[in-house]
């Protein structure tokens, strides 16, 4: 910048009579007047995710999908103009490493929480937050629900899952049902989900004719598998995540077990189709989220919070999947809060905005807190899908709640 000159200086009121006070105050000012502003802060959201130990290929992907939604929040205006950043603690897949992880966190007095990957952590997270918060969005769709908490959940439950499954088999003939759980808390949660479908007054023409368990360390699954072929069933509920799910379906591919089989909906992705590919029986069978609804109608506005889905994933080399959208849905649902609401918004002032959300839209579909408290989605929102090993992709076979698509 150049020196001024003395008739600039005597329009500011100075001059050299004034002697080097007056100077000195002249050169701050003009150095106050170049100075480059300061950047806003980020706006920080804390996340706890399982990066390693047994299930780390959850909260990797998990990680990957808030990353390509950071971006896409900081490249649409950020929090109240200032950009916004997902700080990341890894609980090591560990309940007991989430605990310490989660008083961390609250002791920063924030609103909310976004995590764990795995339903025993976001268990042991939530008694922290039942008394005064903050938020727990668990990232994991296994769990108790409990109506006006601080905790909320991804994706559509088990009951909603398998409610969805169950009509998909009765509407197709397929009356004799067999089952195979893991003996671990998802296990269990969906099992009784399982149960709560088959008790339905629409459903009493099915007949569930084997009821099995495993353990998740379990290296084979034969005698009960066998046990479930003697059954003579029509069709399989075999749910299991990642190896578990492999070993389920490698024990029934060596018995010769060729059944429709639903399966957990952790598994539509595609490494678990490239590692296990060999083993799968060819009617394998998923409830699924709307992305893969892509034979049943889906309405505009979930159709572009698709694309955006999509086209934020597609920048970062990724592809959606049933995991990355459990934590898109989530994270954009508390950017968006936080948008409305401001950035300093207290815990329970959010937790009251998302328990009475009615209409938002996601990648999930329609969201109606009031119908399905503390998970918004429900039996509406699941699409029965298959996986297409050429496309690389799930392929609708039922139309939104269940009902089989003709000819699949």
């Amino acid at each position: 910048m150049a020196a001024p000159s003395v008739s600039v200086m005597a329009e500011w009121g100075l001059s050299f009579r004034g002697g080097r006070s007056a100077l000195a105050l002249f050169a701050a000012a003009i150095t106050a007047s170049i100075a480059p502003a300061r950047a806003a802060e980020p706006y920080e959201i804390n996340v706890i995710l399982s990066l390693t130990g047994n299930i780390a290929f959850v909260g990797s992907t998990q990680q990957r999908a808030l990353k390509a939604l950071e971006n896409y929040v900081n490249g649409t205006g950020g929090i109240a103009g200032r950009p916004m950043t997902f700080v990341i603690a890894d609980d090591q897949s560990s309940a007991q490493t989430a605990v310490q992880l989660g008083q961390d966190i609250i002791a920063k007095n924030v609103p909310v929480i976004l995590g764990s990957s795995g339903p025993a952590s976001c268990a042991a997270v939530a008694p922290l937050v039942a008394r005064d918060g903050p938020v727990l969005y668990c990232l994991a769709n296994g769990g108790n629900v409990v109506p006006g908490s601080y905790e909320f959940f991804t994706l559509m439950s088990y009951e909603a899952q398998l409610a969805v499954s169950v009509r998909y088999f009765r509407e197709r003939g397929l009356t004799r049902i067999a089952s195979i759980f893991s003996t671990d808390a998802g296990g269990q949660g969906a099992e009784k989900a399982l149960q709560a479908a088959l008790a339905r007054p629409e459903n009493k023409s099915l007949e569930l004719v084997a009821r099995e368990h495993f353990s998740p360390g379990d290296v084979s699954a034969a005698a009960q598998i066998a046990a479930i072929k003697g059954a003579n069933p029509a069709a399989l509920v075999a749910w299991a995540t990642g190896s578990p799910a492999g070993m389920l379906f490698r024990s029934a591919r060596d018995l010769g077990l060729d059944l429709p089989t639903v399966t957990s909906p952790g598994n539509l992705t595609e490494a678990f189709f490239k590692q296990y590919a060999a083993m799968l029986p060819p009617q394998l069978i998923f409830p699924a989220v709307p992305y893969y609804a892509n034979g049943a109608s889906t309405d505009q506005a979930t159709t572009a919070a698709l694309q955006a889905l999509t086209h934020a994933l597609a920048a970062a080399n990724s592809k959606p999947d049933m995991i990355a959208i459990s934590a898109w849905d989530p994270g954009m649902l508390v950017v968006d809060a936080l948008r409305k609401l401001g950035p300093g918004v207290s815990p329970a002032r959010l937790r009251d905005y998302l328990a009475s959300l009615k209409g938002w839209v996601g990648a999930d579909g329609p969201y109606d807190f009031g119908a399905v408290p503390q998970r918004g989605v429900g039996e509406n929102n699941v699409v029965m899908a298959r996986w297409d090993m050429e496309r690389g992709t799930g392929v609708a076979v039922s139309n939104f709640g269940g009902a089989p698509l003709a000819g699949k």
